[in-house]
């Protein structure tokens, strides 16, 4: 039965959701704690663990979600849920892409849900940042994740013209991650 649920969930995500991995979270974070399936700090474990492996991200929660609450079987109709409804909507895509293409209310309506992408991505940033930044209120604010999120943010967002590779970034967050642990106080 939580494999049908599962399912059933990611398929709905899937098929509601426009502008992929990000834009998905939101109604994963909203459907998986409905359900009562797991905590919002175990949703942001799972989300950083999705980032870091390769693979689309929505699709990697997805599979941990389900294989957290059953399985492998769990895992293969959570990740089956979310991957189905876009692609049939591709396979109708590609069969129709000629007659769509220079549509005016395709052209209309796809103007229309870009703001409203990004707006879905902002909410998912603030309520997984809510999650990181201030589980026990406004004082967990002043730590280590505020101050590296920030220096990572300035890192990307203006000095991208020194190539500093992602990766890099990556590697040196971790290093500071295991750092601060060692560092904090008992």
């Amino acid at each position: 039965m939580i494999c049908l649920e599962l399912f059933v969930t990611f398929f709905k995500i899937g098929l509601f959701t426009i502008g992929g991995g990000y834009a998905m979270l939101p109604l994963i974070q909203a459907d998986v704690q409905a359900h009562g399936w797991m905590t919002a700090e175990e949703l942001v474990n799972f989300i950083a663990v999705s980032e870091s492996t390769p693979g689309p991200f929505a699709v990697n929660v997805s599979t941990y979600v389900g294989a957290e609450l059953a399985g492998l079987p769990g895992a293969l109709c959570a990740t089956l849920g979310a991957v189905l409804p876009s692609f049939l909507i591709i396979l109708l895509v590609a069969r129709f892409y000629a007659a769509f293409r220079s549509s005016a209310i395709i052209s209309g309506a796809m103007s229309g849900l870009r703001p409203a992408v990004i707006g879905m991505i902002g909410a998912a940033a603030v309520s997984v940042g809510q999650t990181v930044f201030a589980p026990d209120g406004v004082q967990a604010l002043a730590g280590y994740p505020l101050a590296c999120s920030l220096a990572i943010f300035v890192l990307m967002a203006f000095l991208t013209h020194r190539k500093l590779h992602p990766i890099a970034i990556i590697l040196l967050s971790a290093l500071l991650g295991i750092a601060a642990g060692y560092l904090r106080p008992m």
